[in-house]
């Protein structure tokens, strides 16, 4: 290993070694704790309200299934039913495939980033709490 070539950053390591440049995948790059979510979503779509089924969500993103595609990119309305509270937030489209060939169902990724901040709170507790949940299970198992 060596030190960094360029001087406004000396403190950055560069390697030979490509292991240490790979991308990071799933868990490794997100930034917020995700905990699955198996909950009704209503989607506020320009073509109307839509009903999906909800795979995980965390702080900044749901992530659910519906059996039609999303363009990437889509602009929609999202309410979340978390305990007692019903979430509203804005999101957009930031992934959408193809579940099976076999079957017409799609997993779509919503970035929320339009969204009241005591709703945006509401929702880190509720991960929060399942995700202090998921561990005592695991600790227990």
């Amino acid at each position: 290993m060596g030190r960094s070539a360029n001087p406004e950053y000396p403190s950055l390591v560069t390697s030979s070694h490509p292991e240490s440049v790979r991308k990071k995948t799933g868990a490794e790059r997100r930034r917020w704790t995700r905990v699955d979510a198996d909950l009704p979503i209503t989607l506020e779509t320009a073509k109307g309200p839509v009903q999906a089924r909800m795979r995980d969500v965390s702080r900044a993103g749901v992530c659910f299934y519906m059996d039609q595609p999303l363009p990437l990119m889509t602009v929609l309305e999202v309410a979340l039913p978390l305990g007692e509270h019903l979430i509203k937030g804005g999101g957009a489209v930031v992934r959408c495939e193809r579940i099976s060939k076999l079957v017409d169902h799609w997993e779509v990724a919503v970035f929320l980033h339009d969204m009241r901040e005591s709703d945006r709170e509401l929702l880190e507790e509720y991960v929060a709490q399942k995700a202090a949940e998921s561990a005592k299970k695991s600790a227990t198992a």
